[in-house]
Parts: structure tokens; sequence; C-alpha cells
């Protein structure tokens, strides 16, 4: 999906929680400024469903750990921003005592297009890398078979694994693999 900036008075969190409870489409918020998400392509929806079902059928079990859709905000640690990721996962507790969003995710995963990709590979996972919790980013390609899978090692830094058709993707936070063509089976590009 892609943000637009909304032309409206500058709004304080609380304001912008009642507020977009009312809209129709959702809105990140960025510092009392909102942003509407225009919608995404077929492909785009079908492949953030499949992700987001595939992590919720594993973490169904989970006494830990929950799998959220892309209705679901994540705060941005420290900050006033608030965004909607794709599909996410979290195993703090505290995520389990909001309602209206969350803020210790380990896994978030959101699915590109030409139109997001830059925002998404820049300044969003810049956002999320805030969080402390946050152990794997997950970018979908919803043009062709390829997810990547950014993951902080043991020293903090962030290291990629690639992809493609026919490869068996590895989600460590959650402990959980897949064949790449589960997501992708029936998508024509």
């Amino acid at each position: 999906m892609v943000a637009a900036r909304e032309h409206l008075p500058r709004l304080t969190p609380e304001e912008y929680f009642a507020w977009e409870e009312q809209q129709e489409v959702k809105h990140e918020y960025f510092d009392g400024e909102t942003f509407s998400m225009t919608g995404g392509t077929v492909n785009h929806g079908r492949i953030g469903g499949r992700i987001f079902s595939l992590i919720d059928d594993h973490l169904i079990e989970s006494d830990r750990c929950i799998a959220l859709n892309s209705d679901v905000k994540i705060k941005i640690q420290a900050s006033e921003k608030y965004v909607y990721p794709d599909a996410s996962a979290t195993c703090d507790e505290r995520d389990r005592q909001t309602t209206q969003f969350i803020s210790h995710p380990s896994l978030v995963v959101e699915v590109i297009s030409s139109s997001t990709e830059a925002y998404d590979r820049g300044k969003k996972f810049k956002l999320y890398q805030r969080s402390i919790a946050l152990v794997e980013y997950v970018l979908v390609s919803a043009e062709e078979i390829e997810i990547e899978v950014f993951r902080k090692n043991d020293r903090g830094k962030w290291e990629v694994t690639n992809y493609i058709a026919g490869d068996v993707v590895e989600l460590e936070s959650i402990n959980l693999t897949f064949p790449i063509d589960r997501v992708y089976r029936g998508i024509e590009f």
C-alpha cells in the first residue's frame, strides 16, 4: 500500500485513534500528521493474506506469540509514529495489554511493489529498527517470486537472506519454515 499525506489539523495520538476509527481507510500517523493508506493490487492482497495465514497457522497453538494482520498498527518505540505492516508477530507480553497497536514485534512483514519498495526498504525499515524486540524484517515481492529476510545478528547488525522460486524460507524469530511456492502458488505476474 502507498501512504498519501492528509491535509488535516495536527492530531494527538489519542485524537488520531478516535478519528481513525471513523474512517473508511487506514491511516499511518507521524508526529501529528496522518497519511492515508491507499489500496494495493490483487497480487498484493493475495500474497499478504497467504503470508499472514502461514504465520497465524504456525502460531495458533503458541502460548507466547501471536500473529497480526495488516489491520494492526505498530507503534514505533520512543516516538509518536504508528504504521501498518502487512503482517507481524509479537511474543512480548506487553503487547497483550494493548488494544489499538503493538510496540514490540519480533517479526514484521511488508509486501512490496515498485510503488512501495523505496519506502518499505528505506524509511519504514529504519523506523522498525528502533524496536529492540524486532529480530526479522521480511520483504515479499508482489511482482516476482522473491522474499528477502533481514535478520538481526548477535552483534545487532542486520544481515539479509534472499529466497527465490524453489527455496524454503526460514523465519527464525518464530521458528517457521515453508516453501516459497506456498506464497506464490497461482499468482500471475
